[in-house]
């Protein structure tokens, strides 16, 4: 009889759930959104049209001022903002599965390194000590100032302040695993270091890994928003949704909306990954409840 791979059979148990099926599902439809977006959006996100600047969308009580091609309105310069949410979401989900991507990299072979080798342990959780006595958003700003801004440099900066939480993290599940008596069982076979960290060790760590990855995107992608919103993030006019909210902070009183509708995108993105790697967390690695 065929056994069903463990993350297949996590996957049917995560849709089990109302809740995480409802999110899981938001954010296949927000991808799909944000990567078919010159598809999708009828307008240039970036082009500018003063006489049409700030237009209410459908919500609008004067027919006259609603235009029909911009259903969400238009900025202080005329931008469509339907156009510019769509790809400021493409921006901020790259960035997030990017640095993501990055830090759980460096992340995951360093916390490999310093759990399954004594020798190096101290060394490298005394450097990733350092990293983790910068409050996250600081470090970013001190590597985007060093680097310059771009969409490139706030991703890095983004993923270097991951690595330590992945290193912490990987480490621990390590220091657990090698001490189980199946690890010392094949190393009595002759069976490699290279051998049992890719094989064995590697493969029981990786329910943290998902579990951690799926929560850090949620932080990625706040913590780009946060970066463009200080104007150190997402240079302009590039859209992305906390440089929206930033540009449109003299317009809060007249036209509310355009801080409103970047903000609902943040808080509907953030939470669904939360609550989708709190949900595999409770099925994949429930040692790591709080």
């Amino acid at each position: 009889m065929n056994r069903k791979h463990p993350l297949t059979v996590a996957f049917r148990k995560l849709l089990n759930n109302r809740l995480a099926t409802i999110c899981f599902i938001v954010l296949v439809i927000e991808l799909i959104l944000v990567l078919f977006a010159p598809q999708i959006a009828k307008c240039d996100p970036n082009e500018t049209d003063i006489l049409l600047r700030l237009r209410p969308g459908f919500w609008a009580t004067d027919d006259a001022e609603f235009i029909s091609q911009h259903w969400l309105g238009t900025d202080e310069l005329g931008r469509d903002i339907w156009a510019r949410l769509l790809y400021g979401g493409r921006v901020s989900l790259m960035v997030g599965f990017t640095a993501t991507i990055i830090g759980l990299f460096f992340g995951t072979l360093l916390g490999l390194l310093a759990g399954y080798y004594k020798h190096l342990d101290n060394p490298i959780m005394r450097v990733m000590d350092v990293l983790f006595t910068f409050p996250s958003i600081l470090l970013a700003l001190l590597i985007v100032a060093m680097l310059g801004v771009s969409v490139k440099n706030a991703t890095i900066a983004i993923s270097i302040w991951s690595i330590p939480s992945f290193a912490r993290m990987i480490r621990s599940r390590v220091l657990q695993i090698k001490q189980e008596e199946y690890i010392t069982a094949i190393r009595s076979l002759g069976a490699d270091d290279f051998w049992i960290l890719s094989k064995h060790v590697l493969s029981n760590t990786l329910p943290t890994i998902i579990v951690i990855a799926t929560m850090r995107i949620a932080s990625a992608i706040l913590s780009i928003a946060t970066l463009s919103y200080l104007g150190v993030g997402v240079p302009v006019p590039q859209a992305e949704w906390g440089g929206m909210i930033s540009s449109a902070k003299t317009q809060m009183f007249q036209a509310p909306y355009l801080i409103i509708i970047p903000g609902i995108a943040i808080i509907i993105t953030v939470i669904c990954f939360n609550i989708l790697g709190d949900k595999l967390r409770d099925i994949l690695d429930p040692n790591l409840k709080d």
